[in-house]
């Protein structure tokens, strides 16, 4: 038997519930069904926070607890403290080491596999997993020489189908990273892809100060779950 996935109360004492907020769903698309299935791969980042919470608390069930860990860490290009992860509502000191734990362990065992751009392909397949947010998100990726990633971070987040970001935000951490070369991209929640006069502008923009900083502009990608635009493939981005 499955472990459940958020508590209830009864009699005044928390007990554990395989029902709540995914019995609406079919069985194949619950998390752990869907990892079973296909893998962790196959789910989204807040079906995997889901599955490492395991349980939620009263009124507020392990789906709504993996939402606001998500965007906490969408906030934080670095690994939050403690303090931080427990200050979120149905946090306790527990659960908050427990996510940190499993932070500090992903990034030390596997951070420093450094993927390699090669094709817009590349790109796409280290951010899709942004997609399924509701909101624009703008993402930097620092490259070096060799075109190895060397981080990977969100530098705004705007609105439902607008984001505003400005040169000077997505050069600062790739200068203070000693870039190279360097990517960005952001993701369109209406599934279009095609570029609008504002992406234009900013990909122009950011082609510009990369020359003058001497770094290589590879791309600019705008991506949905399943497919992505590049600027560089339609002709839109000429070094």
């Amino acid at each position: 038997m499955l472990a459940p996935y958020i508590y209830m109360k009864k009699n005044d004492k928390t007990r554990p519930c395989h029902k709540g907020v995914f019995a609406s769903v079919p069985p194949e698309k619950r998390p752990r069904e869907k990892l079973l299935a296909g893998g962790p791969a196959s789910l989204s980042d807040e079906e995997l926070l889901a599955i490492l919470l395991n349980t939620g608390i009263q009124g507020k069930d392990v789906k709504a607890l993996a939402g606001d860990l998500l965007s906490l860490l969408d906030k934080n290009n670095d690994i939050p403290s403690v303090n931080e992860i427990s200050r979120l509502s149905g946090f306790g000191q527990s659960k908050a080491c427990a996510v940190a734990a499993m932070l500090e362990f992903g990034r030390r065992r596997y951070g420093s596999f450094s993927a390699r751009i090669r094709q817009p392909a590349d790109i796409f397949m280290l951010v899709r997993h942004f997609a399924d947010r509701k909101q624009e998100k703008f993402i930097s990726i620092s490259l070096n020489g060799a075109h190895e990633v060397l981080a990977v971070r969100i530098v705004t987040i705007g609105l439902v189908n607008k984001t505003i970001v400005h040169p000077r935000e997505v050069f600062a951490d790739i200068i203070q990273d000693r870039a190279a070369a360097f990517c960005v991209a952001h993701n369109h929640p209406s599934g279009q892809l095609a570029s609008s006069d504002e992406d234009d502008e900013i990909t122009e923009r950011l082609l510009q100060a990369a020359r003058i900083l001497g770094l290589h502009f590879l791309d600019h990608i705008i991506f949905s779950e399943s497919s992505f635009w590049s600027f560089r493939d339609k002709g839109k981005l000429k070094d």
